[in-house]
């Protein structure tokens, strides 16, 4: 849980003093409250502050403030601001102390609020356009005193008074409901009574939208994310479809720590778009089949915050944009791009790091391998604490052994079709596709310790973690068998090497017969063609090379 700056801490206990101090008049007076509003008013108010509002406050409190005295409306905002999600998005779960500190902020704004109210409402005339101003007043100052107090516990004592964008939220607040809530006052003291002044508040305290508004926005956004990822695909080609598997296991891992709802959707999308920021490194540094500089490293690494440029104009939830920037940082402190430690990372970047490091270790792609899914696991594991964060190392493990492999659509152009969810089998590969013959494989260092591993290709160092320092080795070519090279073959020049495809007795067409003209190099094997055009396809669209004929089998 994130620790409370001791500033913050000062600051909510004289919140907490001042509150009670502006609630004793109600509670040493009993009979001057009115307890059957106050308490039915309180009620409302909790009501709307069980889930994320637009409005800063609670329009039932605003209809406290214009109908009770001072003290009582103080009383009508606690419970509201008890049950408020006073958190940060992607933080742990809402510490104590917060709820305590807004529910005292509530409590001095509906003072506050009350008291502009009351000597407004004394110094104008009587009757309805006496009390609008009056209502629009307490409404902007109730409005106004919240939003510059909220962030007084974030932001350890520094408070944004001098934001200009204080002013149009507490506008748009008092324009709007200040006028409900005068109509909902008028009612409440005429005939019709309570339940007509709540019918009347109903639309502004439950946060409606219509369905197919909300489906549109969310069609809108998906149509986003895609579109994103396919660039990102576009951009480096050799992890195709990991940002889609990253995104469902991310999903799978808050499921089994108990997020829900809005949040859930946010894992998914900072799964899917946490290496958008490779769209700002160059091509040339991702495709490069060799040892990164150190200058290219650097460039590498500033993926995330180039990511969390890109999304900025798209409309993301705010608890994904944390994950996209901070997916690579590490609990010791050693990550990048700020050295965030601890719980100082977003929940959902440690979540998403957890996601990351797991697909890329069962991945197989041009440089690596796959890794069986117990030896990933084991990895994990042996990192967690320094690397990941334990629980969310356990959360995925949870879910792999309940639920399988997601069946998530592969989308590399190498990799074998998905059949849906797949049961572990511990001892097998999780099903991707080989390497190419003669590709460049890689090897990760990280800065956990070293730990035992399986058979290695000659030459390869040991393993040291779940991530890469492009440390490259060259695979060898399993379609070959081993021993020196038969008398007359030639030297290979990679897996795409041309061979002629004709039938052994055929002959070239493109050669004409006698005896080879001046300058032309000798051939290890009279039917061997010059290389064609270099292909520039991925190396899941390139065709498989024939077999070479033994030598002399056409002489």
């Amino acid at each position: 849980m994130e620790a409370v700056p001791a500033a913050a801490r000062a600051w909510i206990s004289g919140a907490v003093g001042a509150a009670v101090l502006s609630t004793l008049p109600a509670v040493r007076d009993p009979a001057a409250a009115p307890w059957g509003t106050t308490v039915l008013l309180a009620a409302v108010g909790a009501l709307g502050g069980l889930r994320p509002r637009r409005a800063p406050v609670p329009p039932a409190l605003l209809l406290a403030v214009v109908l009770l005295p001072p003290a009582a409306a103080a009383l009508a905002a606690v419970p509201g601001g008890l049950l408020s999600p006073a958190r940060r998005p992607g933080r742990e779960r809402p510490d104590g102390r917060r709820r305590l500190g807004r529910a005292a902020l509530l409590a001095l704004a509906a003072t506050t609020a009350a008291l502009c109210f009351g000597a407004a409402r004394a110094a104008l005339p009587p009757g309805l356009l006496g009390a609008l101003p009056a209502v629009l007043a307490a409404a902007l100052v109730l409005a106004l005193v919240s939003l510059v107090s909220a962030g007084v516990p974030r932001a350890g004592c520094r408070p944004a008074v001098r934001r200009p964008a204080l002013l149009g939220p507490a506008l748009g607040f008092a324009l709007l409901h200040g006028p409900a809530a005068l109509l909902a006052a008028e009612l409440w003291r005429s005939a019709y009574g309570p339940v007509a002044a709540l019918l009347v508040l109903l639309p502004h305290t439950v946060p409606v939208r219509p369905a197919a508004g909300a489906r549109r926005e969310r069609a809108d956004r998906g149509a986003t994310v895609r579109a994103l990822v396919e660039a990102v695909d576009l951009k480096d080609h050799y992890t195709r479809g990991h940002g889609e598997r990253v995104g469902l296991l991310a999903l799978r891992i808050g499921r089994e720590l108990g997020v829900a709802g809005d949040r859930l959707e946010a894992l998914r999308i900072a799964g899917t778009l946490h290496d958008l920021g490779k769209l700002g490194v160059p091509t040339r540094v991702l495709r490069k089949d060799g040892p990164l500089t150190g200058e290219e490293r650097r460039i590498v690494r500033l993926h995330p915050e180039y990511g969390d440029e890109l999304v900025r104009g798209v409309a993301i939830p705010d608890e994904a944009r944390e994950a996209i920037l901070h997916h690579h940082e590490r609990l010791d402190g050693s990550g990048y791009p700020h050295g965030l430690t601890g719980h100082r990372i977003p929940e959902a970047a440690r979540i998403v790091a957890v996601a990351d490091a797991f697909d890329a270790m069962t991945s197989t792609r041009t440089y690596s391998r796959a890794r069986p899914v117990p030896a990933a696991l084991a990895e994990l594991r042996r990192c967690a604490g320094t690397q990941f964060d334990p629980r969310m190392v356990e959360a995925l493990a949870r879910a792999l052994a309940r639920d399988g492999l997601p069946g998530v659509p592969v989308l590399d152009e190498t990799a074998v079709p998905d059949c849906g969810n797949v049961p572990l089998d511990h001892g097998a590969t999780p099903p991707r596709s080989t390497p190419p013959a003669g590709r460049p494989y890689e090897r990760a260092p990280g800065r956990c310790p070293a730990a035992p591993s399986g058979a290695r290709p000659p030459g390869a160092a040991p393993e040291t973690g779940p991530y890469a320092s492009r440390q490259l080795l060259l695979a060898p070519d399993p379609g070959r068998t081993a021993g020196p090279s038969p008398a007359g073959e030639p030297a290979d020049e990679g897996p795409y090497e041309a061979a002629s495809e004709r039938p052994p007795g055929v002959p070239d067409p493109g050669r004409p017969p006698g005896p080879r003209p001046p300058g032309e190099p000798a051939a290890e094997h009279p039917y061997r063609r010059p290389p064609p055009v270099p292909d520039h396809r991925p190396p899941g669209r390139r065709p498989l090379p024939a077999p070479v004929p033994p030598p002399g089998a056409h002489r």
